[in-house]
Order: structure tokens, then sequence, then C-alpha cells
């Protein structure tokens, strides 16, 4: 089996010290790696020696073929969803729902899943890259998204709803979809928040990444005094980006809708460095994991009134086309 390693941030933290399913020691002491599945599956890693540094480069990457990969819904049944989701809003039961569809592919062999995060490293750099090998668990992710970002007393949080290939691709729907996640989301920070502790520093940015631009909104909160890493995350978790809104309507239609768990993907990867109350966990999107000898990767779309069952379709290929041309060989 591989060492344990994390690399987030341009830190590599070697040398594991323990491992926990408890979210209360991210309060603690040391430096953590965290990645919650979107099942609120919870591993938290404390490492010993955090440096800033390359990851190193392990063996050549060997994915899978090209034409190996299978998708838990196909287009037909995709779009189906997207049609079940518009009937549910029209009954006024959710606003939005995001469907999501996770491709796997069977590995050639034996990997060292370093070899993929350098080929992502180069060929989609993403601003919250992680890769993350424990016991039990290897992930590698190119997410664009920040779920929660802390520093002290305040939290931030980076929700992305609107996808295109340009700019100019970008609908009234995409802005409509950004601002109603941005609602949810200062909805579960005003949780623990103190009163009057929420604002929206920016609205419907846009953002260039390789291949794709996005809306990216920025909802900031001063936490409540004394509020634990455990109550974090029963406010917010699990993303409003990837869930949505209402988020406990949305999430009930989610788990009718999509045949197979998402596990990493639309969870939560990143680190907490617990000495000095500092942290920045990514939304598991853009996101690869060894699963029974496969390879993994999540993709998925905001529906709304507004959508078109082919145009969402066309959206989860284009989120996944750039990495999984990446990861295959």
């Amino acid at each position: 089996m591989h060492t344990s390693y994390a690399h987030v941030a341009g830190m590599l933290a070697t040398g594991l010290r323990d491992m926990t399913t408890d979210l209360g020691a991210l309060d603690s002491r040391g430096w953590w790696a965290v990645v919650v599945t979107y099942e609120g599956k919870v591993t938290c890693a404390r490492f010993d020696q955090v440096r800033r540094a390359p990851l190193p480069q392990g063996a050549p990457w060997r994915g899978p073929a090209a034409g190996a990969w299978t998708t838990s819904l196909d287009q037909d049944a995709y779009e189906r969803g997207v049609r079940r989701i518009r009937d549910h809003i029209e009954r006024g039961e959710v606003y939005q729902a995001n469907l999501c569809r996770v491709l796997s592919a069977p590995l050639p062999g034996p990997v060292d899943l370093r070899g993929l995060a350098v080929r992502l490293a180069r060929g989609n750099p993403a601003p919250y890259a992680a890769a993350v090998q424990l016991p039990g668990l290897s992930v590698v992710s190119a997410s664009p998204e920040l779920f929660l970002s802390r520093d002290g007393s305040v939290v931030e949080s980076g929700p992305i709803k609107g996808t295109g290939e340009t700019e100019a691709d970008l609908l009234p729907k995409d802005h409509a979809e950004n601002v109603m996640i941005v609602d949810l989301v200062r909805n579960d920070l005003g949780r623990v928040a103190e009163v009057g502790g929420v604002s929206v520093p920016a609205l419907c940015a846009v953002e260039r990444h390789p291949g794709l631009v996005h809306l990216v909104s920025t909802v900031r909160a001063r936490l409540a005094e004394g509020t634990s890493w455990p109550e974090l995350f029963a406010a917010t978790f699990p993303p409003g980006s990837v869930t949505g809104a209402p988020k406990a309507a949305a999430v009930e239609i989610i788990n009718a809708l999509e045949p197979r768990t998402r596990g990493p993907y639309c969870g939560a990867v990143g680190w907490v460095d617990a000495d000095r109350r500092r942290a920045a966990l990514a939304v598991g999107i853009r996101t690869f994991w060894m699963e029974d000898a496969e390879l993994c990767f999540g993709t998925g779309a905001g529906i709304t009134w507004g959508s078109d069952p082919r145009r969402e379709w066309q959206e989860t290929e284009l989120k996944a086309a750039r990495l999984i041309a990446l990861a295959s060989t």
C-alpha cells in the first residue's frame, strides 16, 4: 500500500499520526486532512510533518481506456430525471435540485494516484486541488469551488452555479440559480453566525477555468462565539450548491432519482489547521476516487424550472470531458 499523505493548497503532509471519524477533533490540535463523503462519512487524518512543497512525482499514470467509462445515468435517464425535477418544481416542492451521475471505469492494475494528481495539476489547474492517500481512501480533486474557509471566527463559502464554455453561454437561468443558492448558503451560515453577521461580498462574479466559465458568489459569516466544527457542518453540510433549495426537499428528490451514492463527489475535501484556527475545504467536485478497483468521477447540473433537459445533459458532459480525457490512457 502507498504511504499515507495529503497534498492540498501547495502543502505536503506526511507522517500520519492518527485518523478519526469525529469532526470534533478539528477543534483540538494539529494539522488535519479532511474528506467527508456526500453521504456524511467523515475521515479526518492528522499529520506530523506539513511543509510547502510540490507533490512528489509518482509512477507514470496508467488510467482506464478512454472507451471504458460507464455512467450511472445515461442520457435518456438523465433527461427523464430533469423532467421529473421540473414536475416537482411545478408542484411547488422545490425551487432547484442538483442532478448528478457517477462515471466509472476499471483500472488496468495497481496505480499510484500521485501520477493522476500531477497530470491534473498540469492539464487542469484548480484553486482547490487536492490529493489524499490514506488507508482505505484515495481521492484526487481538481475542485474550483470553496465549501468553507475559516480564519478564526470568520468563515466564507464560494458557491458556484452557472456554467458555460464562454461567458456568452450563461443564461438568465444561471444567474437566478446562483441567487437561489446564495440565499440557501446565507440561511445555512446564519444558523451558527452572530446576529447580523452574514454578508455577500460578491454576487454572480464570472470566473474562468480550463475549458469553461462559472458564476461564483461569496458568502461571509462571523461565527457565534464557541461554534464547533460539528456545529458548523451540521448547519451547512452537504453543500447547498450540490443539493438544491429548499435543501431538505432537494436531497429527498436527489436520493430518489440517483441510482448510485456520490461518495467523495459533492462532499468536502481539504485541510484544517486546528492550532491556527484556519481551514479551507472545497466542494468535492471535479473529483476522482478509487472504489473496488475502479476509478470514479462525478458530474452534474443544477435543475430549475427554466432547465432544458438536453442542455443540462450537455453541461454534465462539458464538466466531465476535460478531466476524463486527462485521466484516460
